[in-house]
């Protein structure tokens, strides 16, 4: 994610990895959104479905901690480059305006698709409270969807900036990580907002713990290179199941987000991911996606595609999909992700060959 880690690296550094591990992170953030239904929409009650449902969602959970993780990565040598004041700026520059703007876009087709609805119902009236709910739409968009992500990025870095000669020290990591873990309770307990979308200071450890992984960066690879890769395979898939059952268990008990990324299970699953990936450090497939071109255009879009397209592409089945069987509706959330994916990338690319390309990270 270009606008969301930092440009590119210095030459004398080879940190291809970084785009295969983004790309597919992003694809992973996608797949999460896509093939996500809402109770209301898709709520089976055979355990089957339940459980097939899950691991859908906990395959792909790895992208937002894996960014954070990339960014952290990247940030020791930025640091090091500009002041703070000058690489804050330069970060709000680059990923504010792209973000402000397909936001506000996002916001838009909320409100004319409430305008359309008024003319072709209520004879061009809105209802007497749009004001609340035009207030509830923006809380909506800036806090429960993907779009989150920038402010909650940029006031990571901004902490981290504050802590800059701090940096390396496990004093600041320990203290972050209190956070993290305070968050992870929470989850439970839900003494605060428990959405990770509304976790202001629960991703900044993952910031702080990427510059570790770029100071050790040599001995790490050294230790992976030991390991085989069915080693990391099995680790994946145990750490899989194991947050398939907190999912269930949070599921159980009412929770106002099962699928959080602030999960403890959640945690070890993305990490053990992140260094799968940096074991097999090369993904051919991901070359063709051009991640460090696409990815944060991608994000900015996907969404909007989501919210907006999916409905009037499958009209039918927004209050239908109880009725499919369980094939037909994981054949149905595939046909999401593909949509979602491939329109998004391809407005993407269309928009880097534009002057509109600022928008898309470039």
């Amino acid at each position: 994610m270009q606008n969301l880690l930092d440009t590119a690296p210095p030459k004398k550094k080879n940190y291809d990895f970084v785009d295969a591990i983004r790309g597919i992170s992003m694809i992973s953030i996608v797949a999460e959104h896509s093939v996500f239904l809402a109770p209301d929409i898709y709520n089976p009650k055979d355990s089957l479905s339940i459980i097939v449902l899950s691991v859908l969602v906990q395959v792909v959970k790895f992208g937002t901690i894996c960014f954070f993780l990339l960014a952290g990565f990247l940030i020791g040598d930025n640091f090091s480059n500009t002041t703070a004041l000058d690489y804050l700026k330069k970060r709000i520059k680059n990923t504010f305006a792209p973000w402000l703007f397909w936001s506000v876009v996002f916001l838009g087709t909320i409100v004319l698709g409430n305008v359309i609805a008024a003319y072709k119902f209520g004879n061009g009236h809105m209802d007497a409270d749009y004001g609340q709910q035009f207030i509830n739409y923006v809380k909506m968009v800036y806090l429960y969807t993907s779009y989150w992500f920038i402010p909650n990025f940029l006031i990571c870095i901004g902490i981290l900036l504050v802590f800059k000669r701090s940096l390396y020290s496990y004093w600041l990591g320990g203290m972050l990580l209190a956070f993290t873990l305070l968050y992870t309770v929470n989850i439970y307990n839900e003494w605060i907002e428990p959405r990770h979308s509304t976790a202001i200071l629960g991703f900044v450890f993952f910031l702080w713990l990427g510059a570790q992984f770029n100071k050790n960066l040599t001995a790490i690879e050294a230790w992976l290179a030991k390991t085989p890769v069915y080693f990391w395979i099995l680790l994946v898939i145990i750490c899989l199941i194991a947050g398939v059952k907190e999912e269930l268990f949070l599921k159980a008990a009412n929770s106002v987000d099962q699928y959080n990324s602030l999960r403890f299970t959640n945690i070890i699953y993305s990490l053990v991911c992140f260094f799968f990936f940096l074991r097999i450090r090369t993904f051919n497939f991901i070359n063709s996606i051009k991640p460090r071109e696409t990815t944060f255009g991608i994000y900015l879009i996907h969404y909007i595609i989501v919210y907006s397209v999916l409905p009037e592409i499958f009209p039918a089945l927004r209050h239908n999909v109880n009725n499919l069987s369980l094939p037909l509706v994981l054949l149905y959330q595939l046909l999401r992700l593909c949509i979602v994916y491939g329109i998004s990338l391809g407005l993407v690319k269309l928009i880097n060959t534009t002057k509109f390309k600022w928008s898309v990270g470039r």
